[in-house]
């Protein structure tokens, strides 16, 4: 076991709490097996009726997967240790996302990457103020994954492929209006409504759905007619135009956001968004993501990215190809490609 996850329960609810503060509780190895493993057994455990899912300290919820060890894993072993985080990470998210008993998580804090991924599959996501959300992996390469090309895909409104393409962060306020987030807490009531759930756990709806206070107005709302129109092509030229055509401060500020960007990761995000939207099967979602990831993971832009950003933090990524007009359907399609049939992704059995 590992002490980067405190598992325990409380009467007839399990309680997976996230320890790694220093690191906002992003995901290692280690911390997805043991949450698999407490799923797992709780999974057939008659005592337990539900699972909370939260953090135990600090601004994050999970600010992601250990992007530090992805990114050695590309340049020092071949992609090979990462991945195999990304095929159990992506196990995790399909177990939650299949799971029989009610998993309620709490967003209280900074939620990227590899936190959506535990987030979304579950039946009640909870935001409060403190809640940041966000996929932003455009700006280091990498591609909108766990289980991201399915949430995004399916929220209607073109938002998905703004949030994909950007990177834009949302409060909980957002995530509540776009759907991410399933109800609106403010912060200092959520130990009051955790013990309640303890005590109640066949009652988890009502809990959350009991007046809280009205939620802050949405931001993106007043943007969602311009995101609609403007992102309404699944082609990045297309966007690109659109955005450059109009002369509003706003789309401006969203095409210089691009220019930031892997152009790459945008045309993966957008084909997988275009991809999931006509899947009828998380698991086939989670295989081409596991395709796709095994690609990327070991192109240039993935470790540039993270040096440029991360690491180094000098913002000046080079990305190769440099252009959109640069990344080729034939490139696209070795990315999306199967794999050999014993290297494919499969649920956890």
């Amino acid at each position: 076991m590992t002490e980067d996850v405190l598992i325990h329960k409380h009467g007839r609810v399990g309680h997976i709490s996230l320890n790694r503060p220093k690191a906002l509780h992003a995901l290692t190895l280690e911390m997805c097996h043991a949450m698999s493993a407490a799923l797992t057994a709780w999974a057939d455990d008659d005592e337990v009726e539900a699972v909370i899912l939260d953090h135990s300290e600090g601004r994050g919820f999970c600010a992601g997967g250990d992007i530090a060890f992805l990114r050695s894993s590309a340049l020092n072993d071949g992609g090979a240790s990462g991945r195999r985080f990304f095929h159990d990470e992506y196990q995790l998210n399909h177990q939650m996302f299949t799971y029989a008993k009610p998993i309620v998580a709490f967003m209280d804090g900074i939620t990227m990457g590899g936190g959506v991924g535990i987030s979304q599959p579950c039946k009640f996501r909870v935001a409060t103020e403190h809640t940041r959300f966000a996929m932003p992996e455009t700006g280091i390469g990498l591609f909108p994954d766990v289980g991201g090309g399915w949430y995004l895909s399916r929220l209607g409104g073109r938002l998905g492929q703004f949030l994909a393409l950007t990177g834009a962060r949302l409060d909980g306020a957002e995530c509540l209006w776009t759907g991410l987030a399933t109800h609106y807490v403010p912060s200092e009531m959520l130990a009051e409504i955790k013990a309640r759930i303890v005590e109640h756990p066949d009652r988890i709806s009502g809990i959350l759905s009991e007046p809280v206070g009205t939620p802050p107005k949405a931001r993106i709302e007043g943007n969602a007619d311009k995101i609609a129109k403007l992102f309404a092509s699944d082609r990045y030229e297309d966007i690109l135009l659109a955005l450059e055509k109009d002369d509003s401060d706003w789309a401006r500020t969203e095409r210089d956001t691009l220019g930031t960007k892997s152009p790459q990761t945008c045309k993966v995000a957008l084909r997988q968004l275009a991809t999931s939207a006509q899947l009828t099967d998380f698991a086939d979602n989670m295989r081409m993501e596991y395709r796709i990831a095994s690609r990327v993971l070991v192109r240039p832009d993935f470790a540039e990215g993270v040096r440029a950003v991360i690491v180094d933090k000098t913002g000046d990524p080079k990305w190769d190809p440099a252009t959109p007009e640069g990344v080729t359907d034939e490139l696209l399609d070795s990315i999306f490609a199967p794999l050999p049939a014993e290297e494919e992704w499969v649920p956890l059995q």
